[in-house]
């Protein structure tokens, strides 16, 4: 669904390193250290692009860190930045007036956090990186003015976002109608899609609380998940030992919505 073959690249975007509409002029600047299609690439929405149309939001993307725990914007915040990420993964969480929040979406280095296509819109949700690396972010107004000129990067945005829905879907019927463990197996696969290893730094408490269900469950979840060999528990981290097994144990609750997920999650 996401890739397309260069004659169709080219098509899209013919008109190389033009200025954004209603932007200033590209700056001439050298690219900035870290900064390299190739290291563009690793975001999978990016990585969709043509290049003449990558080249451009060169001036504009800047290489991050994105530590655990940083909240790259808050439910309610004007959303300054859009953020690509290349090897960190992103929570996407509501969170409730008592302060209890819970995890609705996970983004990873197929798409992207914090798109608002109108101006003056507010975040819908706080975005925390749940797993520490680095990514790409763009200055909202940037990205508005190049959805607004129709090019490959508005196709791919609406598309990501369809996909999104379909996550943010998926969850609300997992919640009401998977079990502990098809939820946690659910959980762990979302990130290991998203993950270089099968080590994954999370504790069971910090599961506990995105799922929205008592530390005790997770806690007995996993340990059935690790007397069958599916995964191995350690001190702030789980090892994922047999991903078939894992996804025969989470079944619809993951395989739905991976069926609309890009092809380089979906292939995984």
């Amino acid at each position: 669904m996401f890739k397309t073959s260069q004659t169709d690249s080219a098509a899209a975007f013919v008109t190389p390193r033009t200025p954004l509409a209603g932007m200033p002029p590209a700056r001439t600047k050298a690219v900035p250290m870290g900064m390299s299609l190739t290291g563009l690439q690793q975001n999978e929405l990016l990585r969709a692009l043509p290049q003449a149309e990558l080249e451009r939001l060169m001036d504009e993307l800047e290489l991050v860190a994105m530590p655990t725990g940083k909240h790259l914007y808050d439910f309610g915040d004007k959303v300054e930045y859009s953020y690509f990420p290349t090897t960190a993964i992103v929570s996407l969480q509501y969170v409730n007036e008592d302060g209890v929040c819970t995890e609705i979406a996970v983004v990873g280095r197929e798409g992207v956090a914090g798109v608002t296509m109108y101006k003056g819109e507010r975040a819908s949700n706080t975005a925390v990186v749940q797993a520490a690396g680095y990514g790409y972010r763009l200055r909202t107004d940037a990205l508005r003015a190049l959805f607004a000129e129709g090019g490959m990067l508005a196709q791919q945005l609406m598309r990501y976002t369809s996909c999104l829905f379909a996550q943010l879907a998926q969850n609300v019927v997992s919640s009401r109608h998977s079990s502990i463990e098809q939820k946690l197996c659910r959980w762990l696969l979302e990130r290991l899609d998203r993950s270089p290893s099968a080590e994954l730094k999370v504790t069971q408490e910090l599961i506990a609380n995105l799922l929205g269900v008592r530390r005790e469950s997770i806690t007995a979840a996993a340990g059935k998940l690790a007397t069958d060999g599916l995964i191995q528990c350690r001190r702030g981290m789980i090892v994922v030992l047999d991903r078939e097994g894992l996804e025969r144990t989470a079944g619809a609750c993951y395989f739905a919505a991976r069926g609309v997920q890009q092809p380089s999650l979906a292939n995984h």
